[in-house]
This record gives structure tokens, C-alpha cells and sequence, in this order.
């Protein structure tokens, strides 16, 4: 847990935690081609390693959202809100690192969770997955282009529609900006 009570692990689950976000979390729009190593803008919001070695969130946290964001990057936004930091990773990359995140086999608040519609041939695992924040019981917080801003669904949500109807699975942060990793 962070010192600053505002980025705390979220208490209220579903619509009240969307509700507890800052407005640039609440506001952001969906664009597609706001994704994590979009050529025009860098993602600003994600420093990597400085000369202590430490990864940490840009001054301005919000800034890139302003243009809109895709899942991912509105995700990593979210958790760095809460003082967790993920690189600028796809979703295959996400999937597949062991070193921002490990691989959680209950998601709990916070963590982040694929879905996608299966396998696909020539594909690696996690490519084009929908990526949200698990919020709490059966609450998943995301950015979709059919909404068009932040939205809280059921897990149910997202099986009922053919491109998220597979739960690929969760990853959990363990690079923070102070310390949350033990939570």
C-alpha cells in the first residue's frame, strides 16, 4: 500500500470505484490507435529505468490520455493511479513477461485480465486480448471502442460477446512506485 490514502488497493467495487477515480480516468474516450508503442505520441507515462534502476510514472500521469487510449495503455493508467507501473506492453508482451507481472491464478483488486476469442493460428498467446482491471468480485473496470468510455462489466459481459468470450487469464503488477508489490 501506498502512503497516500487517495491510492489505496480501491475499497467499493463496480460502478463506485469507477465513480472514486479522478476524472481523467472517468473521461478518457476510446482510440484504437492509442496503444502502447503507438509511434505519435510515446507513451509519456512510463519511465523506464533510470539511473537508480527504478521505473516510475511520468510527472504528469494523465497526460497521454488527453488523445484518447486503448485498453491496455487505459489499464496501465489505472494502476498507476494506485502506484503499480507496467511498461508499454502489448498484450502479447504482457502476456508473456515475467518481469513487470507474474501470472495470478485468482485475480484480485487490481490485477489485470485478458480476454480474448481463442487461439489463433500464427498467433502468440494473448495477442490482440482485451485487457481490464479486476476491481472485486465478478467486476472487471475497461476501455472498449463499443462503449466508448471506462465501463464496469461482469465476467459474464464478456463471455457473452464473441471477441472477449475467452478468460485468458491474470497478471499481477510487481513493479510499484512505492510498496504496493507485497499486496
Amino acid at each position: 500500500m501506498t502512503s497516500d490514502p487517495g491510492r489505496q488497493i480501491p475499497r467499493p467495487h463496480g460502478e463506485a470505484a469507477l465513480r472514486s477515480l479522478p476524472e481523467a480516468l472517468r473521461k478518457v474516450t476510446y482510440s484504437g490507435a492509442r496503444h502502447p508503442g503507438a509511434p505519435t505520441p510515446e507513451c509519456p507515462s512510463y519511465v523506464p529505468d533510470g539511473a537508480d534502476g527504478a521505473s516510475r510514472a511520468a510527472p504528469d500521469a494523465f497526460a497521454d490520455l488527453a488523445g484518447g487510449a486503448n485498453c491496455q495503455r487505459y489499464a496501465y493508467a489505472v494502476l498507476r493511479h494506485f502506484g503499480l507501473l507496467i511498461p508499454p506492453l502489448r498484450s502479447a508482451e504482457l502476456w508473456a513477461d515475467d518481469r513487470a507481472t507474474r501470472r495470478a491464478a485468482r485475480p484480485r483488486p487490481l490485477d489485470l485480465v485478458l480476454f480474448d476469442a481463442g487461439p489463433a493460428e500464427g498467433r502468440p498467446p494473448g495477442y490482440g486480448a482485451h485487457v481490464g482491471v479486476h476491481l472485486g468480485p465478478d467486476q472487471v473496470l475497461h476501455l472498449c471502442r463499443e462503449i466508448g468510455r471506462p465501463a464496469v462489466w461482469r465476467y459474464a459481459d464478456f463471455a457473452a460477446r464473441p471477441r472477449y468470450r475467452r478468460f485468458l487469464g491474470a497478471k499481477r503488477a510487481v513493479v510499484g512506485t512505492g510498496s504496493t508489490e507485497g499486496r
